[in-house]
């Protein structure tokens, strides 16, 4: 631990001599967030009833822009330490000492003459709509990172279209004992599993924006990997309005996924089922006037889970998405994703300042369909005697920036109120409810 610490203290402590050239055509930024988080009363199987865990992420970027093309490049290190034998810390927490970005950048057109864009060739990582079904993480220690290429084009009137084809990292090493290690091993990327698509941006559309997107997904057996052979088209739409004082806010989004995958990846099954699934998310705020500017937020999330009928599969898979922004921290928490879940949730979010910002969040949810998995928790009732209401949520989170825009701390915690579906299941393990909480300290240069 004491090398990787100095190694990130060492590079950071490099950089503010060159970020001093933000200026010229050459640009380098860096930061590095240290948390500790802890977790009592575990959700999850086979997994300790306790758990701690202190995690590092260190990531360097830097930029040469030669006018019309520019050249970029993003090192990412994950690692962590001090988690129990058995956690459940895999490849979300560490990926040690990895490029998640080295592409070439080409603007294309001109805003002056009617539209203008960007095609980013290489590595890369990227937000696509709501970010629920693609995303570069920020809670979470490690990254999506795709490569391919991806078209952004915006026209005069500000509709805007997305293209992209790339090849999804595999986050490696997936072994439990590589991943206590921080061991380096080069992420994967082939053409055995394949992601592609296209979203539309379409700026005053009932009063907010509107975003219809297309993805496919194709994976297969690899000799050294085995899958699930996913074959996944979704279509969806969002519609949103950001949120501004004296004024309501909104963000609706529904998606539906069909195609054929497997219910395993175990050799021997070679089934394919036929898929059906769905999402919804539904958000309403109102931000009220004042200096602490408060919002007052109601949602709703369902997706749909699985019913284990032969030759059908209908969980929702939520391919490259974030959860931290509506679910609650993961790490070694995150029992809410977006399959086999139905659930409310209400909340209030303050900023006293242009330092400081928090919120207080209450959810309640149930499994769509009782014989899942329910969420991410892996708890599970085959026989669906177990009910579906698995617990409520009361989740608090507090920013502040110490020295603004260098150093900021962030700390939050969550209490998960089993009932009977994560209390009763035959697998939901006997220690009560969870507790968890964390500190971060970000450095941001």
């Amino acid at each position: 631990m004491s090398r990787s610490l100095a190694l990130a203290v060492l590079s950071l402590g490099l950089c503010p001599s060159t970020v001093l050239a933000e200026e010229g055509p050459f640009s380098i930024a860096a930061s590095a967030r240290l948390r500790v988080e802890a977790i009592d009363g575990q959700f999850r199987p086979n997994t300790p009833t306790n758990d701690t865990m202190i995690s590092l992420k260190t990531a360097i970027e830097a930029e040469y822009d030669a006018g019309p093309v520019r050249f970029g490049a993003e090192l990412w290190d994950a690692r962590a330490w001090a988690q129990d034998i058995r956690s459940s810390a895999g490849t979300g927490e560490v990926n040690a000492l990895e490029l998640v970005q080295a592409h070439i950048k080409i603007e294309l057109g001109s805003k002056a003459a009617g539209g203008h864009g960007m095609v980013t060739a290489g590595r890369f990582t990227l937000d696509l709509a709501g970010r629920r079904l693609v995303s570069r993480q920020r809670f979470r220690n490690a990254t999506n990172a795709f490569t391919g290429a991806h078209l952004g084009w915006t026209a005069q009137g500000g509709q805007k279209i997305d293209v992209i084809w790339a090849m999804p990292h595999v986050r490696l090493p997936e072994d439990a004992a590589g991943v206590r290690a921080d061991r380096v091993v080069w992420d994967q990327e082939s053409t055995d599993l394949m992601f592609f698509g296209a979203q539309g941006t379409l700026p005053r559309v009932l009063n907010g924006v509107f975003q219809p997107y297309g993805y496919g997904l194709i994976e297969r057996d690899s000799p050294d990997r085995l899958t699930r052979n996913r074959r996944l088209a979704t279509l969806g739409a969002r519609l949103f309005r950001a949120p501004s004082a004296g004024h309501w806010d909104h963000d609706i989004e529904a998606a539906y996924q069909f195609g054929k995958v497997r219910r395993s990846s175990a050799a021997a099954d070679i089934a394919d089922l036929d898929v059906s699934a769905w999402l919804i998310h539904a958000e309403v705020g109102l931000t009220l006037p004042g200096s602490w500017k408060p919002r007052v937020v109601a949602m709703f999330d369902a997706a749909s889970g699985d019913g284990g009928k032969a030759g059908k599969f209908s969980r929702f898979d939520t391919l490259y998405g974030a959860r931290r922004f509506e679910f609650g921290p993961n790490g070694l928490y995150g029992p809410f994703s977006r399959a086999n879940m139905i659930s409310p949730s209400a909340r209030l979010e303050i900023a006293p300042s242009k330092r400081t910002d928090g919120f207080i969040a209450w959810r309640s949810a149930w499994a769509h369909n009782a014989r899942d998995n329910f969420a991410a928790t892996g708890v599970r009732d085959g026989s669906g005697a177990s009910g579906r209401l698995a617990g409520h949520q009361i989740e608090a989170r507090v920013r502040h920036w110490i020295v603004p825009g260098r150093l900021q701390v962030d700390a939050g915690a969550a209490t998960l109120i089993k009932r009977s579906l994560l209390r009763d299941a035959p697998n939901a393990p006997d220690t009560g409810n969870t507790r968890y909480g964390y500190v971060d300290i970000l450095l941001t240069l």
